[in-house]
């Protein structure tokens, strides 16, 4: 049985062949309209979404199957103290798959340890989102034709960006691709990404959109995150970093391509959306047709064995990661990665 906790669970070649499955159902949707009848969908929301729910739920309408759930945590028995362990547990009687978001980060590999049935994660705190980044692979190559040697642009809350922390480790598996990182000092790009997966690509740093829009191939926009800052007062000081306006857009390349995960806030003005170089809401339409792929796939069990990671566990070690899923359950597996010299949390990849 195979799960998506992470974009990296996925080989080179399972992902390529997600991606044109995930082509083929958004050009012919009704080949695959009966392709998961009578098959059920769990979409277990522990924070709210629109376009990650509604895609998951459509999806699996549109293959023909049915889908149950909840769309907020207070609507679930967590509002009376069940764990993520026990939820998963329970919902695997009643569905063949399940799509589960959480605000805790690593909360999709704790689903994933004690499911019955597969785990997507969508979305698990500010640390990863696949199939969001499925949704970002697709769209990149219906607009720009391919991912070699682009030049992506990531601006916004890259320190607590699920997204963008999803997509840097995808485009690692593609070739001569140049990150630029746009944010402010404070939402920097986490420093396990850079002693990791960034170690083997070529990346660039600044605070100035304007000055990195005219060598850009791809802009990615993101929104800074109310949400995930324990400060408000920060939050506030740092909402207002970046606005992309078409004065802003008209130095940047004819061809490049505005992507964002959404829901916006105020980062890409409204009148921008005229500019074909806006890809955001057609972005948006793929996730439907990717996440109709992958549940497909998954149902289908077409994937081969999971690629190995070495857990390790140590009953006695404690994830320093204060949101870390570890600190939320009761009596959780203490897992660890322990690799070339350096141990770090499994479910959230928190230096430990």
């Amino acid at each position: 049985m195979r799960h998506l906790v992470d974009i990296t669970d996925l080989t080179p070649a399972e992902r390529e062949a997600l991606l044109d499955l995930g082509e083929e159902m958004l050009r012919h949707p009704g080949d695959f309209a009966d392709a998961a009848r009578g098959r059920i969908l769990a979409t277990l929301f522990f924070e709210p979404s629109t376009r990650t729910r509604l895609s998951f739920e459509s999806a699996m309408q549109s293959l023909g199957g049915g889908t149950l759930g909840f769309a907020e945590a207070s609507s679930s028995s967590a509002a009376k103290g069940e764990g993520v362990a026990d939820t998963v547990r329970v919902a695997g009687c009643y569905a063949d798959l399940i799509a589960m978001r959480h605000p805790k980060e690593g909360a999709a590999l704790m689903g994933a340890l004690y499911a019955p049935v597969p785990v997507i994660n969508a979305g698990d705190g500010g640390h990863c989102h696949p199939t969001q980044t499925l949704t970002d692979l697709l769209t990149i190559r219906r607009e720009l034709g391919r991912v070699d040697g682009l030049t992506v642009g990531l601006c916004g809350d890259l320190k607590y960006g699920r997204t963008v922390h999803s997509l840097v480790n995808a485009l690692a598996a593609y070739r001569d691709v140049r990150l630029v990182f746009i944010s402010p000092e404070e939402l920097r790009i986490p420093a396990y990404m850079k002693e990791g997966v960034l170690r083997r690509m070529s990346y660039a740093e600044t605070d100035s959109l304007a000055d990195a829009l005219p060598g850009l191939d791809l802009l990615y926009m993101t929104r800074i995150q109310r949400e995930r800052f324990a400060d408000p007062e920060e939050y506030l000081r740092l909402r207002d970093s970046f606005l992309l306006t078409p004065e802003l857009l008209r130095p940047a390349g004819e061809h490049m391509a505005v992507l964002h995960p959404l829901p916006r806030v105020g980062e890409i003005s409204a009148a921008v959306d005229g500019d074909p170089r806006a890809a955001y809401f057609r972005q948006a339409r793929c996730g439907r047709f990717v996440r109709m792929a992958l549940i497909h796939t998954l149902l289908s069990g077409a994937l081969g064995p999971a690629p190995a990671r070495d857990l390790r566990e140590h009953p006695g070690r404690v994830c320093p990661n204060p949101v870390c899923i570890t600190h939320a359950e009761r009596e959780p597996r203490r897992l660890f990665l322990e690799e070339g010299g350096a141990c770090r949390c499994a479910y959230c990849e928190a230096e430990a």
